[in-house]
């Protein structure tokens, strides 16, 4: 790749944003690109991600075009990938992010074309707008490779495109590959609590013990596929995992990799969690189910008598317009963002007393900065050796409602009219 002069102040912004890009490439200090705010002609186009990597020993950029559905990744030369760049600027994106190992540059494109370029250097140990550490350089962040919960060989992370075929984590995927080994760090951990594995002295020649797993909104199964490898690496246990999803081109794709790897006791099912029968569950997953999509999913959990339920939630309409800003708030909850704020806190903080009153010892803990969504929350329960109730959090449970005028929660409801929920525990 030819040597890149220093862009003068004379050019346009646009030709200096687009040689300062090519500079931070030949000279390895590029780390990142991400496009913004899309005015083009793909309605569902929501962002572009830009990462270098290696292929075939060749230095390439990666673009994973963000829709609202999916993604698409392309993986093109430098030089294509600079002049894709260019014709995305303006054109289909108005404003650009470059993350390099010492600073970030942005432009920004107005409505009658007016650009603006800013440059900010970065300290050592800053971290980025999103409140994550600043990446290093593909190079240096290898070289600090932690201990993971998954194993990167793995066929199904190449086969869902996490990973290259040579087992290298492709950059535009490095987040999704920390969320995956999180969650199943998180999941390993509430399973050993769980009481779900067989036990160390359990004889060699038992029949495995099956878990059941059912993940609702599992998408294009990355956590899905996780769990079923992380079950099947422990002793002793059958593993039973469902994905379960409503768009049929997810459902069609992860059936495809399952039978492709020939994988046992792993599939997806279209369907929606409100409406699915009942049935036994060890462990329910569901992260990012809308509103009270994660209600209809903790509540399947507890019709099945899961031992573990795993949910992120997102979205949280049905509280704000019952809560009543009572007088010593007022003041606080005027405000749109922190009504908003204090609907989640307390839509969540009564899902976690409702599990606790069902018998589990629940947590609600941060989770990861996940590459889809910027809502981490997790909540986290696990049920009670003899699944005793607690009262307290039934009492808890009726005073909130009552000081915040709440009439009706998703959860309480439905656990109330399936009689899941201690009679004491009811408003």
């Amino acid at each position: 790749m030819a040597a890149f002069r220093q862009p003068p102040e004379s050019e346009p912004p646009r030709d200096q944003f687009i040689e300062r890009l090519a500079l931070s490439l030949a000279d390895g200090r590029f780390v990142k690109l991400l496009l913004a705010k899309h005015h083009g002609p793909e309605p569902d186009l929501q962002r572009v991600m830009v990462r270098a990597l290696l292929l075939k020993g060749e230095p390439c950029l990666s673009f994973v075009y963000r829709h609202t559905t999916r993604d698409v990744t392309k993986n093109l030369s430098v030089d294509a990938g600079l002049q894709t760049v260019r014709e995305l600027l303006g054109p289909v994106f108005r404003n650009a992010h470059l993350h390099t190992a010492d600073e970030t540059i942005e432009l920004t494109i107005s409505q009658r074309g007016v650009c603006t370029l800013r440059s900010t250097p970065l300290a050592s140990a800053e971290v980025d707008a999103s409140g994550d550490e600043r990446e290093a350089p593909a190079a240096a962040a290898h070289d600090r490779e932690k201990q993971r919960w998954v194993d990167v060989r793995q066929p199904f992370l190449t086969a869902l495109g996490v990973t290259t075929a040579q087992h290298d984590v492709v950059p535009a995927m490095s987040r999704k590959w920390k969320q995956i080994n999180k969650f199943v760090e998180v999941f390993g951990g509430a399973l050993r609590a769980s009481g779900l594995l067989p036990s160390a002295d359990a004889p060699s020649d038992a029949s495995p013990r099956t878990v059941r797993v059912v993940d609702f909104g599992s998408g294009k199964g990355y956590l899905t596929f996780a769990v079923h490898d992380h079950l099947r690496g422990q002793p002793g246990v059958a593993a039973h995992v469902t994905g379960v999803e409503l768009r049929g081109d997810m459902v069609r794709l992860g059936n495809a990799v399952v039978q492709k790897l020939g994988l046992q006791g792993l599939r997806f099912d279209e369907g929606d969690v409100s409406t699915r029968c009942a049935e036994p569950i060890d462990v329910m997953i569901a992260l990012h189910a809308c509103d009270t999509a994660t209600d209809h999913a903790i509540h399947h959990g507890l019709r099945g008598g899961a031992a573990v339920i795993l949910c992120s939630p997102c979205c949280h309409k049905q509280l704000r317009p019952q809560l009543l800003s009572p007088h010593p708030l007022r003041p606080i909850l005027q405000h749109g963002v922190h009504l908003g704020q204090h609907a989640e806190m307390l839509t969540d903080g009564l899902r976690a007393l409702l599990l606790e009153a069902c018998g589990y010892d629940t947590q609600v803990f941060e989770f990861v900065a996940l590459e889809h969504t910027q809502k981490n929350k997790m909540i986290l329960a696990v049920r009670r050796p003899d699944a005793r109730p607690d009262a307290a959090s039934g009492r808890q449970i009726d005073d909130l409602k009552a000081f915040y005028g709440i009439r009706d929660h998703c959860l309480e409801t439905l656990l109330r009219a399936d009689g899941l929920l201690p009679e004491r525990a009811a408003a």
